[in-house]
């Protein structure tokens, strides 16, 4: 306790000490489904496909500031995460936020918290920063631009547009155009900047988000899937097509890297790179793979997180400490001398940043909780929610299924009615069947795969129904193979964190308690 109080202190006397001329520039550079996957996270000592990415500016962030090893989103779906990280509050108690497509107007007749809830950058505009947005990014309201602007590039997925390209030349010319959206709205972002002014931008790229060309990570980034081999989750099949899947997700992660690398060329050309809060994150981990995006398990919840600002912020540090995307907006107001409103769940993570330690810093900074509910509106009959939570520590991962009959991927259509579908469908159309998982190579070789030796096992792993409780041992289990929940051995430890996770949707009012959450607003009356 005596060390957390003087990690409060210093972080009080931190931020009063801050004035307004010595506040610096903020970019968030935020990537849609980008799970915990850069060249900085590969471990010598456990191979992973982090060995096989490469990431030299996202890299950089890391290694010239400080990296996050257990960073976590608070939920494993990109609308809900966002409006967390905006409000800095759980995603069940963000009203029409705490779903994919939750839209206020649902909302007619019902107090909508979403509306009302304080968003961080909001704060930050409030206490004179230019505040600007580009691309898929958070609520708020950014800050007038003070003369016209000059009309941008039209932003293009990298690897759908420059996989068009029929000669070495076009490929180069769609390349260009391709960097040109971000490079030039950083350099807009600081010219628009009054001089009096500190700037936040949230930059959003979606080029990890599907659909993907297949075979374009291996065509653009050469990343041949065969050295995927032994790389890929156990609870996956190792089959080229898996391989080639992730292959492609991994050239969209790296053309991330280079879509950062000219925003880090506009802040050094204009002298502000050095001034200028870098924080670089995601939503949630891969999509359309089992037990990735909209899930509870590692695959899907582990975030990356780092974070440069050589003023304050010792290079080359490693932080072992567990933070919660929904902890940024509290960490950025306080880095900025803003105050946190009482409405945000979220805790900062300053003390972390500024502190000239590695490991753990603040040794009782050991759980996230996380969770789920709705993700693609129909994926079920009825539009109901899957309900998950869970509780994440160094040692063990929780998760309470509340609605064990439904099924966790959405139900099953057409798997069992003489009228499969195909491979095309599966690969190209995410509402085909099990809807919440994304159309992919994945999705589509182990539901045609279903029945074989090679995929029914884990078919029925990690898309089947669930049993209302999940325990996983992390150190013997990394990869949550075995459920440890009803093992007399372990009840203790799973009634434990049963408690604790009762205590937490039961202080923040969580409405999955009363079942809330299968009921309008949240769901939506189905139509036919």
């Amino acid at each position: 306790m005596r060390h957390c109080w003087l990690l409060l202190c210093l972080s009080l006397c931190w931020v009063s000490s801050i004035s307004a001329h010595d506040r610096p520039n903020i970019l968030f550079f935020f990537v849609d489904d980008w799970g915990r996957y850069a060249g900085v996270y590969a471990d010598p000592e456990t191979p992973s496909l982090n060995d096989v990415v490469q990431t030299p500016n996202i890299d950089r962030i890391a290694k010239e500031g400080v990296l996050f090893n257990n960073a976590f989103v608070p939920v494993a779906s990109c609308g809900p995460c966002r409006a967390s990280l905006a409000t800095g509050r759980y995603f069940w108690n963000c009203g029409s936020g705490a779903f994919l497509n939750g839209k206020a107007s649902d909302w007619k007749g019902h107090e909508n918290p979403f509306k009302t809830l304080p968003k961080f950058p909001d704060l930050l505009r409030e206490e004179g920063y230019f505040a600007q947005k580009s691309v898929k990014t958070i609520a708020f309201t950014p800050s007038p631009w003070k003369r016209n602007r000059k009309e941008l590039p039209a932003y293009q997925r990298y690897g759908l547009y420059v996989s068009e390209a029929q000669t070495e030349k076009e490929r180069e010319l769609r390349i260009a155009e391709t960097l040109a959206h971000p490079r030039l709205e950083m350099k807009s972002v600081i010219e628009a900047c009054p001089q009096d002014q500190p700037f936040f931008f949230i930059y959003g790229t979606i080029n990890v988000h599907r659909p993907y060309v297949a075979d374009s990570g291996k065509k653009l980034w050469n990343i041949d899937p065969d050295r995927l081999k032994g790389l890929i989750p156990k609870f996956l099949p190792d089959v080229d097509d898996v391989r080639r899947d992730f292959s492609d997700y991994l050239g969209e992660v790296q053309a991330s890297d280079a879509m950062l690398g000219v925003m880090l060329d506009e802040l050094e050309k204009a002298g502000e790179l050095d001034n200028t809060v870098v924080i670089l994150s995601g939503d949630h981990g891969i999509p359309g793979v089992p037990r990735g995006k909209t899930n509870c398990y590692d695959l899907a919840i582990r975030a990356p997180l780092m974070v440069r600002w050589p003023k304050k912020i010792a290079a080359g540090r490693v932080v072992e400490d567990f933070v919660s995307i929904m902890d940024i907006g509290p960490t950025l107001l306080e880095l900025a001398g803003a105050s946190v409103p009482e409405s945000m769940q979220g805790r900062s993570f300053e003390p972390q940043l500024v502190s000239p330690e590695n490991g753990w810093i603040d040794p009782e900074r050991k759980e996230v909780i996380v969770g789920r509910e709705l993700h693609v509106h129909d994926a079920r009959a009825g539009n109901l929610p899957y309900p998950m939570r869970a509780i994440r520590t160094p040692e063990y991962l929780y998760i309470r299924n509340f609605k064990t009959d439904r099924w966790p991927m959405g139900d099953p259509r057409r798997l069992s009615d003489g009228n499969a579908p195909t491979y095309e469908e599966l690969h190209k159309q995410t509402q085909t069947t099990l809807s919440d998982l994304d159309a992919s190579l994945t999705k589509a070789w182990m539901v045609t795969h279903r029945f074989s030796s090679e995929a029914q096992e884990l078919f029925d792993l990690t898309l089947g129904k669930r049993p209302a409780e999940e325990l996983y041992d992390l150190k013997n289990d990394p990869q949550q193979m075995n459920n440890l929940a009803e093992l007399p051995a372990y009840q203790t430890v799973k009634e434990k964190f049963a408690e604790r996770l009762l205590n937490v949707q039961t202080t923040t009012d969580d409405p999955r308690l009363k079942d809330l959450f299968d009921q309008a607003p949240y769901v939506a009356t189905p139509t036919n």
